[in-house]
């Protein structure tokens, strides 16, 4: 395989994103609350440079990943529960809370879906149906271990960054909340992709239909898959 280059469409998104992180490190309204937030930062761009240069995603998939991380660097800043735009949207909805974490939350399903279906698809090789559903599924399973991680990390550091991180606002449900509207943005991004994969690919309805066939040697693999390594591994024959 050649060297992979970088396209300068993929050096201008990270160039945008590092104007907007250096932005968002200059006088924080919370320090400890965006040092916390930001270590989502330190573990995930690098892991993604780094991956890129052995299994590189489409530029649509490198670009909704630059929105996400550029919504949450913006929360880092101000903290979620401060966020200005975040206000707005409480008087446009008419909340009594600022909703800046909701739309990060919806946002994370929203963005992140394709992201998640191009790996998925390009090494499970998944097709059809399941390659819409399994998105789903595994965005509300990052979401899940993202508040997760939140608890923990709230119930150990000082209990003012660990409020300002938790930005529950008083809501009791906060975390259930966070999770179900990421899975809303999960769906909505996928049923969009299904409609634009049925209105751009002839083949889409078949392979969705295909994908529910199973196939005639299939067999069952709990007990039996089981009993036939037993007996490779200790040589015996049937």
């Amino acid at each position: 395989m050649g060297k992979r280059r970088i396209s300068y469409y993929l050096l201008s998104l990270a160039v945008a994103f590092a104007m907007v992180w250096c932005w968002s490190a200059i006088d924080p309204v919370h320090p400890a609350d965006w040092l916390l937030e930001n270590y989502l930062v330190f573990l995930s761009v690098p892991a993604i440079v780094a991956l890129g240069f052995y299994f590189r995603l489409s530029n649509l998939s490198y670009t909704l990943i630059t929105l996400f991380m550029v919504m949450h660097v913006v929360g880092s800043h101000y903290t979620y529960a401060e966020v200005p735009f975040g206000y707005v949207l409480q008087d446009w909805w008419g909340a009594n809370r600022n909703m800046y974490d909701r739309l990060v939350h919806l946002s994370f399903g929203l963005l992140l879906s394709y992201p998640v279906r191009e790996i998925f698809i390009r090494v499970s090789r998944a097709r059809g149906f399941w390659g819409y559903y399994l998105p789903v599924e595994l965005t509300l399973a990052f979401s899940a271990i993202y508040e997760l991680i939140e608890w923990a990390a709230a119930a150990n550091v000082d209990a003012s960054a660990g409020l300002a991180f938790l930005g529950a606002q008083g809501d009791v449900w906060d975390a259930q909340k966070d999770m179900a509207i990421a899975g809303l943005g999960s769906i909505i991004a996928m049923v969009v992709t299904l409609l634009l994969t049925l209105l751009v690919d002839p083949s889409a309805p078949r392979e969705l239909k295909e994908s529910f066939r199973i196939p005639p040697d299939d067999r069952p693999i709990g007990e039996r898959q089981l009993m036939a390594w037993f007996r490779r591994y200790f040589g015996r024959k049937d």
